[in-house]
């Protein structure tokens, strides 16, 4: 078993890793947002692959990302699970800044990013009903409420929204309207293309505003950096009792998500492309 971890730039250090080492992945996408950091979890034994999902300076936008080399990269180092974490605005009076909540379900709203692997040469029409892994939800969520102090919250809705600009005040009641829990900007397409790379995904996301719905709070960079900083420290030991946590021989639906899935016939699909996504469908094409 060997864990992925995308998160902030920095997370690694506070986790047990030894023997770290860096290691650069060339994918057919681009380049991932850093080069990889992997080492071994504390005296378990496990392997963990870390990537900062924005750079090691924060310096790709959400929209701009790149996803695709980012998981790509993660499925080349033999990754099986990928735990992930976000901050994100509340959309519930209930949910306040330095609320850990671990959705379950996801609403799209971006617009200009690429969502699959298979865009182009291969055709694969993925389910995605349930787009977190629903054990790995629950061990997030058992990681937090035993190993940090925050209020936690286990399911919920998240909608992602294009950025980096926050929602309108319209755009932010509509999302409530809906009923939906959390908003922020990249959890999509990351769990999509987990999905399509047979990988356990779920994530911890950390609220640090009201977004712009509650005007007795106004979101400014000032008050997410703050609140971020603050819900660190409960994101690290929570992630870091999720590695424990996972089971040695989990298994489950995710590892096997392509099977049936694949709708371009094996000789109509080109060489190259079976070569470029060898690591995703070689177990499914000749």
């Amino acid at each position: 078993m060997t864990i992925g971890f995308i998160g902030g730039s920095g997370i690694y250090e506070a986790l047990p890793l030894r023997d770290t080492r860096t290691v650069d992945v060339e994918t057919p996408f681009g380049d991932p947002s850093a080069p990889l950091t992997v080492g071994e979890f504390g005296d378990t034994g496990r392997e963990v692959v870390f990537v900062p999902r924005h750079g090691p300076d924060h310096q790709r936008s959400p929209t701009t990302l790149p996803y695709r080399a980012n998981i790509y990269a993660l499925k080349e180092m033999g990754v099986t699970h990928v735990l992930a974490s976000n901050a994100v605005g509340s959309l519930r009076e209930d949910l306040p800044p330095q609320t850990l909540v671990i959705p379950d379900q996801i609403y799209d709203r971006t617009k200009r990013r690429d969502l699959t692997f298979f865009d182009e040469g291969v055709v694969v029409h993925q389910p995605f009903a349930d787009p977190y892994c629903e054990e790995l939800v629950e061990i997030l969520t058992d990681a937090a409420e035993s190993a940090t102090d925050a209020k936690v919250v286990r399911g919920g809705t998240y909608v992602c929204i294009e950025g980096p600009q926050y929602s309108t005040r319209a755009e932010s009641e509509f999302y409530r309207a809906q009923g939906w829990d959390v908003v922020g900007m990249t959890t999509i397409p990351e769990a999509k293309l987990a999905r399509e790379a047979e990988m356990a995904y779920a994530t911890v996301t950390g609220v640090t505003d009201y977004d712009v719905w509650n005007e007795d709070s106004e979101v400014t960079l000032e008050e997410v950096l703050k609140n971020a900083a603050k819900n660190e420290t409960a994101i690290k030991e929570t992630v870091r009792a999720a590695i424990e946590a996972i089971p040695e021989d989990h298994e489950c639906d995710c590892h096997t998500s392509l099977d049936g899935t694949i709708n371009t016939p094996d000789d109509a699909i080109d060489p190259q492309v079976k070569t470029d996504l060898e690591p995703l469908i070689g177990e499914y094409v000749d």
